[in-house]
């Protein structure tokens, strides 16, 4: 096989999951979002509005170009009857090939990627707060008071890169697809680069050769399916949805093995009001703390640009020496 079919296969796993270990690779998309040229008119008109329409283009294909999520929202999956399977099919594969036990996903890591963007500074994270508060009441009419579960059975793969445990076919897949098209709806009309050409298809992360490097190099360039072959329509049980998170790609982990939370939201619960609330608190508190930082920073840029030297000093010496002037003439 050549070197460019084998590159070829290698990236042939979905972007949307390879990015959670993969924060520093650039997805460049520009040909896939649908942007093409703008068709040639006649009249005076229509040729300064193709102007314009190809300087939007012009601008969106640089931002696309740019494009490198670094946040996502995830639904955590937490259902110790479906970790706890996880945990045995990995088990399974390690015992068959123990190279691969660096790919494992830990269990604490598991979910579903709901959305993913790009946040590029404290402001831009805090508009993506804003736009995840704002999406509940939207998730909670589109369960109109129902539970959402989410059944998981079967193995399947990404390009033999990702595996991953399939999300059953049913009923519960059109809200849930719902929720994410309004959530990407949402991100985006705040002007937060997310969901960009990549489609939904949700899914259970449970292994992938991008978290080990040295793998190809050791020969293991495909996930095999004899592997996994006993579990291929292994039923691993359901989990609920009830909280979407805000998560970071870049930042630390926790403790538990989960990915570090921006801001939470609890959906599908009659009961979940006093969690808001606190919710909304310390997101309160955290917006106040950011806006005082950014004014004691804005006055010590200030202070520190009167005090250049040329500027403050020269003013200083010139009243210095009208001060001088006005005493020589009072003595006079």
């Amino acid at each position: 096989m050549s070197e460019k079919e084998e590159m070829s296969e290698e990236f042939e796993a979905n972007p949307v999951d390879s990015l959670i270990n993969m924060p520093l690779a650039t997805i460049d998309i520009k040909d896939d979002v649908g942007i093409t040229d703008v068709p040639q008119r006649n009249s005076k008109r229509s040729k300064e509005n193709e102007c314009i329409k190809s300087d939007q283009i012009k601008k969106r294909k640089r931002k696309l170009k740019d494009y490198q999520p670094n946040y996502f929202l995830s639904i955590p999956v937490t259902n110790r009857e479906i970790t706890g399977g996880i945990k045995i099919l990995q088990k399974a594969i390690v015992q068959q090939d123990k190279r691969l036990a660096k790919a494992m996903v830990g269990d604490g890591s598991f979910h579903i990627t709901l959305l993913v963007m790009q946040l590029l500074n404290e402001d831009e994270v805090n508009i993506g707060i804003g736009a995840l508060l704002e999406l509940k009441p939207f998730i909670e009419e589109i369960l109109q008071g129902r539970h959402l579960t989410l059944p998981f059975q079967g193995i399947d793969t990404f390009g033999n890169q990702v595996g991953f445990v399939k999300l059953a076919e049913g009923d519960h897949m059109y809200p849930l697809l719902e929720i994410a098209e309004t959530a990407k709806r949402t991100f985006q009309e705040k002007g937060i680069l997310a969901g960009e050409s990549i489609s939904f298809k949700p899914h259970l992360t449970f292994m992938k050769l991008s978290k080990a490097r040295m793998l190809r190099k050791n020969g293991v360039k495909k996930i095999d399916p004899e592997l996994y072959e006993k579990f291929i329509n292994h039923r691993f049980g359901e989990e609920m949805l009830r909280r979407i998170d805000l998560c970071s790609m870049l930042k630390k982990k926790r403790s538990d093995g989960y990915y570090h939370c921006e801001c939470s939201i609890v959906v599908g619960e009659k009961n979940g009001a006093e969690p808001d609330d606190a919710e909304l608190v310390r997101l309160s508190k955290r917006l106040v703390e950011n806006a005082v930082l950014k004014a004691v920073q804005q006055y010590l840029e200030e202070t520190q640009n009167k005090k250049q030297p040329g500027e403050g000093s020269s003013v200083k010496a010139e009243e210095a020496d009208r001060n001088d002037n006005d005493s020589d003439n009072n003595r006079k």
